[in-house]
């Protein structure tokens, strides 16, 4: 078997994203149905299947030479070794807090698809990573297809489980099994189809699917994009026109997906669902001292892994944080926090990538009302995003390392 990374890769990140499309099939026909499975009993069977497939694509990043030995630079394994020391002592801190092994387990799923990260930054350091982002891009747009035939027919058709789309259906939940879920899928396949040259019409489609989903931040993400994208064709000294009203903008955006007209249901008003409160009533209750500001009060509590397997507040501290960034101070603190929030504005410092602004800026605002590092396959996506663009800064790698040069020549 001969092993292509510039031909591979791309295909290796197409099925593990279509992995998707199998994996919450049972809740999908329930939907279909009319049935809204109870997330306990929901069966997690198919969904091995992408757990499996990113075990084909760590395995054949060990295999394939140029990755293999960019992955062992000692940059990385710094930073792993960094990164891992750290949640070795979240891990024993949560332990020591007699919370089941289970829980901490939980909480280290917002690095589960990392490995992808790493390989698209090395892939970037190559001078593969554009390449691949194009395949993988014309690849993308044939499950684009899939979900967008799926949810103009849930939009029309489909009993109005999760609310009522614009179309006078019920929201569209495409192969997922929320429109949250589907949303923010579509806004992330907008912002692959955005960095990606001669793809505005596969743009255009995916923002319509992420509005059609009703999500709020589906929706905002997808209007990002939008929002760059005209930034992009304006003159420099015409972009202040633009920029000057973005924060009122943001915030009319925020209300017009709260409407019933675009979110399908009547309580989606951020001011009326309660959210708030029950984020205050958790630090009232369960932030006792400094310990627990610095480090967070138990890694894992507020991830959906442990709400689904033993209830919303079954453990104290736990509760539905909604918030990557809630998820960060519960689990990891609030230096986990501001490593994570400096580790961003590191991304835009260090990287010369095109559309670093654009893919840093969509990774902040998604995990304002959204975890989505735990969220299948916006994760994948996102992460391989991000690793290219850290891939395109610093020093070049040895010669050796780099690609062939067809490549370079072609799409550079």
């Amino acid at each position: 078997m001969r092993i292509r990374l510039e031909k591979d890769l791309p295909v290796l990140l197409f099925v593990l994203v279509c992995a998707s499309t199998v994996a919450a099939l049972p809740q999908v026909e329930s939907a279909w149905k009319g049935v809204k499975e109870i997330y306990g009993q929901q069966d997690f069977g198919l969904r091995i299947l992408r757990e499996l497939m990113l075990v084909v694509v760590i395995v054949y990043a060990m295999l394939e030479p140029r990755l293999r030995r960019g992955l062992f630079a000692s940059s990385i394994l710094a930073f792993l070794a960094i990164i891992g020391s750290y949640v070795l002592f979240e891990v024993t801190y949560a332990l020591y807090l007699d919370l089941p092994l289970v829980v901490p387990m939980a909480g280290l799923r917002v690095f589960e698809y990392l490995p992808l990260a790493l390989i698209g930054y090395v892939s970037s350091r190559l001078g593969t990573g554009e390449y691949v982002l194009i395949k993988f891009a014309q690849l993308l747009r044939y499950y684009l297809v899939l979900q967008a035939v799926l949810a103009i027919a849930q939009a029309l058709w489909a009993p109005p489980l999760f609310g009522v789309s614009f179309l006078g259906g019920g929201r569209p939940f495409g192969t997922f099994v929320s429109p949250n879920l589907f949303g923010a899928t579509m806004a992330t396949c907008a912002l692959v189809f955005a960095v990606v040259p001669s793809m505005r019409p596969w743009l255009a489609l995916s923002v319509f699917l992420a509005l059609l989903s009703g999500s709020r931040t589906a929706f905002i993400s997808a209007l990002l994009v939008v929002f760059f994208q005209v930034y992009a064709v304006l003159r420099p000294r015409d972009r202040w026109a633009l920029v000057m009203p973005a924060p009122m903008l943001a915030v009319a955006a925020l209300v017009l997906a709260s409407s019933p007209m675009l979110s399908g249901r009547d309580d989606a008003d951020p001011t009326q669902d309660g959210r708030i409160d029950l984020w205050q009533r958790i630090f009232s209750d369960y932030v006792h001292d400094p310990m627990d500001v610095l480090f967070g009060w138990g890694l894992g509590l507020s991830s959906n892994t442990i709400n689904i397997l033993f209830g919303a507040e079954h453990f104290p501290g736990q509760f539905d944080s909604d918030s990557l960034y809630l998820f960060l101070l519960n689990g990891y603190g609030l230096l986990g926090l501001l490593a994570y929030l400096c580790f961003l504005w590191l991304s835009t410092r260090t990287s010369s990538h095109a559309h670093k602004g654009l893919i840093v800026m969509f990774i902040f605002v998604a995990g304002l009302t959204f975890n989505m590092w735990e969220y299948f396959p916006q994760n994948a996506m996102l992460m391989f995003l991000w690793g290219t663009v850290l891939g395109h800064g610093g020093k070049s790698v040895a010669p050796a390392m780099m690609s062939q040069p067809m490549y370079q020549r072609r799409f550079s």
